[in-house]
């Protein structure tokens, strides 16, 4: 049965005994080229099977797989290069430009790097049993806020992070898609699961949205998943959704970012026989922590969920029910690569500060309120960016909204809001203050909106507000604030 269609190359599809055997084969190559057990090897590619063969392999022979984020610049690039200690670099031909010169280097689209070629024969290698602890991969934070975090995580974490996702039989019906770059945990997990659970992929080369819908009705998909901008970005395209059919799409699932109840109801609109279900996750914690509730009670549109079997969770800095979120979890990492400071920050006797604020309701669902470092005092009061942009998103005529904090003579820190309106709209500024002052706090109404065409989203397709820094300073001047 096909495990993999790999949408690049017309519907190519792969059963679970190629992706086997290649995987065993790509391992094989990788310890042929000079890698030996404990080695990082880099890869730099598209999405496709050949590079989830080359990751897997990677790992089966005691290697430590390091996906690296194409879209950054290459001087972060060359530092992640540096900074594992990668000694072998595995592109495929649209990116073997970023491999600085002279760095030893292999193409995985070469059809020989996975082929039963003759440079096998005779060569040997016997399976690899991890030691507790081991390093599997190692995967880097985005580097929005300066140089990328090394973040290891081992095999027996992983192992265990997956295990929570076995389901009972073989979902051999169900079809999803994976259009998320495999350097980022999102799409790494959502294949994995997929693949353990005998659920069929389409793999895309990278995410654009109206390939991305036509995609799903052309394979019919039933499980969907992703990250907010990503869907945002989908809904825009009003004039493709009105042409295809999403009636085969059963579960939609939300992860890695903020989510509004309004991008709720509009995911909703788009896949109507949908279930949607918000989640949460951190690269750090392996990712598995929220869950459905043990007693089966349904979750509320926008809870993360319930702790899974397995975590241990505390609230701090705050009350019993709205805190910093930190956690100890079988897959948590144990420090960060090559930071021994930072590691002193963020995790203390095996607890893992997440820097995320949640609410905790009255039957122990969990609600992602904001970042710790992303809330800003305006007026004396503490304001969090994704509460007003939840807010604003519930106007009929908005489809996103990014908000950023400025500094103000007077109140400290004021809001600004950037908007992408639904097309057709004449929805206008006043319209919108008004609406912000009738549906939230006065304190935290946006002092500007500024009207665009989309907001910006950085390599892992969340929304990058850096950017909008420079425009909300002038708006804010525009508006008369200091």
């Amino acid at each position: 049965m096909p495990a993999i269609i790999d949408n690049r190359l017309d519907g190519r599809t792969w059963s679970y005994r190629e992706i086997e055997d290649r995987s065993i084969l790509a391992g094989k190559k990788l310890l042929t080229l000079g890698s030996r057990r404990g080695d990082r090897v880099a890869i730099i590619a598209d999405n496709s099977a050949e590079l989830l063969c080359c990751y897997l392999g990677a790992m089966r022979v005691g290697l430590v797989a390091v996906p690296i984020n194409f879209k950054l610049p290459p001087s972060m690039i060359d530092f992640i290069l540096k900074d594992s200690g990668a000694t072998l670099a595995v592109t495929d031909k649209g990116h073997a430009n970023l491999v600085p010169p002279g760095f030893v280097s292999v193409r995985l689209d070469d059809e020989t790097f996975i082929s039963r070629g003759d440079v096998y024969a005779g060569y040997e290698s016997e399976e690899v049993f991890p030691e507790p602890g081991e390093i599997a991969e190692i995967l880097y934070t985005s580097g929005s806020t300066g140089r990328p975090k090394g973040v290891p995580l081992s095999h027996d974490g992983q192992i265990w992070a997956l295990s929570v996702h076995v389901q009972c039989d073989p979902l051999l019906a169900e079809r999803t898609i994976v259009a998320a770059p495999m350097y980022h945990m999102n799409a790494i997990i959502s294949l994995s699961v997929a693949l353990m659970n005998g659920i069929r992929v389409i793999l895309m080369p990278r995410f654009k949205a109206r390939d991305w819908l036509q995609a799903i009705e052309k394979y019919q998909c039933t499980v969907i998943g992703g990250i907010p901008s990503m869907l945002a970005m989908a809904a825009q395209e009003v004039d493709l959704i009105n042409k295809l059919n999403f009636s085969s799409v059963r579960r939609v699932s939300i992860g890695s970012a903020p989510l509004s109840e309004a991008l709720i109801e509009r995911i909703k609109a788009i896949f109507p026989n949908a279930m949607v279900s918000n989640g949460y996750g951190t690269t750090e914690a392996g990712p598995s922590v929220f869950g459905d509730h043990p007693n089966g009670r349904p979750r509320p549109p926008l809870s993360v969920g319930y702790p899974i079997d397995g975590i241990q969770w505390r609230l701090t800095r705050g009350t019993e029910t709205e805190g910093v979120l930190e956690v100890k979890t079988p897959a948590l990492l144990q420090g960060y690569w090559n930071l021994p400071e930072v590691t002193e920050t963020k995790i203390r006797e095996g607890w893992y500060d997440t820097g995320d604020i949640m609410r905790r309701d009255s039957d122990g669902f969990f609600f992602f309120v904001g970042r710790s470092d992303d809330m800003f005092v305006c007026g004396g009061e503490n304001v969090f960016p994704g509460e007003i942009e939840k807010m604003i998103e519930k106007h009929p005529g908005v489809v996103q909204a990014a908000v950023v904090a400025v500094p103000d003579s007077i109140k400290g820190q004021v809001p600004i809001a950037f908007v992408v309106i639904k097309p057709g709209s004449r929805l206008s500024t006043e319209e919108l203050k008004e609406f912000s002052l009738r549906e939230g706090p006065a304190y935290s109404h946006p002092r500007a909106f500024v009207f665009v065409e989309s907001v910006p989203v950085g390599s892992t397709h969340k929304v990058d507000k850096r950017p909008l820094m420079e425009l909300a300073i002038e708006a804010s001047r525009s508006a008369g604030r200091r």
